[in-house]
């Protein structure tokens, strides 16, 4: 396989309309169902869009547009060398929800995808109008709790503090991308990392992965957030996000989550003036939009109907 994984292996055919939009000086591959009030699905690391492709399908059906989008360095979206600080990947959401011709959208966010929408939401208040944040605490708490709670929240981050090594991108790469499926097999929960459904799931996230360049840049997010710590620029990110939230925000989080503790998310609701409702989902792991999808899909609508 290696060298011959390209693009097109994400263009799945399906009941949606791919296409490409330029955003924020970068062009993102995104996919669309249904019409109605815009929700963006932001996938996590190591996925891609079709975390959402069954989620996203209901959702449509339900009278919303649903948008999944493969976001900056990943599957068929551009791969640029930089940009993968927390400021640019938020500008990239909300210069994608003007570039779909919309002012504000609902966003629903997994992992690094659900980070990114709480930056998004902090700093560009008017245009997320209600999200959905799964498997992500909100990023002044994670930062805590990596000081505060050595042996869990930290111990829990050790394979991405992997990520800071040079060239660790071969090491992810390597073998078809097993270390993808390493990840997602530590990280999920076990009811589900031994059905049939994970293993092609799985084998779809490290075929993404072995993209030329989108393992350098899925990584490049990381090093961004540990090398700021000690820079202005992650100094000036850490003031902007402590303004309190104004975006009604619904977070779900799986009771068997080894990558972001349960304990590490659940604090989050401090920085949400909005309504807020944080709801723990027994038995899932960090991949609850695949692990728990019927009842994932349950409550983004219950929380989308609600605002629209």
């Amino acid at each position: 396989m290696g060298s011959q994984v390209d693009d097109s292996s994400v263009l799945i055919e399906g009941p949606w309309t791919h296409r490409f939009v330029g955003a924020n000086g970068s062009r993102f591959h995104v996919v669309e169902a249904g019409t109605g009030p815009l929700v963006l699905f932001l996938h996590g690391f190591p996925e891609f869009w079709w975390a959402w492709h069954d989620i996203m399908t209901e959702v449509a059906g339900a009278g919303f547009r649903a948008v999944a989008i493969d976001l900056r360095g990943y599957g068929a979206s551009d791969k640029p060398p930089r940009g993968y600080d927390g400021y640019t990947m938020a500008a990239d959401v909300t210069g994608l929800i003007r570039a779909l011709g919309e002012r504000s959208a609902m966003i629903v966010g997994a992992g690094a995808g659900g980070m990114i929408g709480w930056a998004a939401a902090a700093f560009h208040p008017t245009m997320v109008s209600r999200m959905v944040v799964l498997g992500a605490a909100h990023p002044l708490r994670l930062r805590a709790a990596l000081f505060v709670d050595p042996r869990g929240q930290f111990a829990a981050t050790a394979p991405i503090l992997k990520f800071q090594v040079p060239r660790y991108e071969h090491v992810l790469t390597k073998d078809d991308a097993a270390e993808v499926g390493e990840l997602m097999t530590r990280w999920g929960g076990p009811a589900w990392t031994s059905t049939p459904e994970y293993a092609d799931y799985v084998a779809k996230c490290r075929m993404a992965m072995q993209i030329p360049q989108a393992a350098f840049c899925a990584l490049e997010a990381y090093r961004w957030v540990f090398r700021s710590t000690l820079r202005l620029q992650g100094y000036r990110f850490v003031k902007a996000m402590q303004k309190p939230l104004t975006t009604p925000t619904l977070h779900l989080h799986g009771s068997l989550d080894t990558a972001v503790l349960p304990r590490t998310a659940q604090g989050s609701g401090r920085y949400v003036v909005a309504p807020y409702e944080w709801r723990l989902i027994q038995g899932a792991g960090h991949f609850l939009h695949r692990e728990a999808a019927s009842l994932v899909t349950g409550e983004i609508l219950r929380w989308m109907k609600a605002g629209a």
